[in-house]
């Protein structure tokens, strides 16, 4: 193999070598995003359902305060 041809392929595959490490890091950011994203719905899920417990109890309040009107 002439030296040229050698030197090409080195070239070749370190940029090969280099896009899969580019590509591990995305993937790998992709998958931290997510499981953030992920715990940030369930934080507001969590804030959701204690409003509406909230909620519920205060209409109950209303409701009681009105039947005794």
């Amino acid at each position: 193999m002439d030296k040229n041809m050698g030197e090409q392929l080195n070239k070749a595959y370190e940029a090969y070598r280099q896009a899969c490490m580019d590509r591990d890091h995305a993937v790998k950011e992709l998958q931290q995003k997510t499981e953030n994203y992920m715990q940030q719905i369930r934080e507001q899920q969590e804030k959701i359902e204690l409003q509406n417990s909230i909620i519920a109890k205060l209409k109950s309040q209303l409701a009681a305060l009105n039947a005794n009107r």
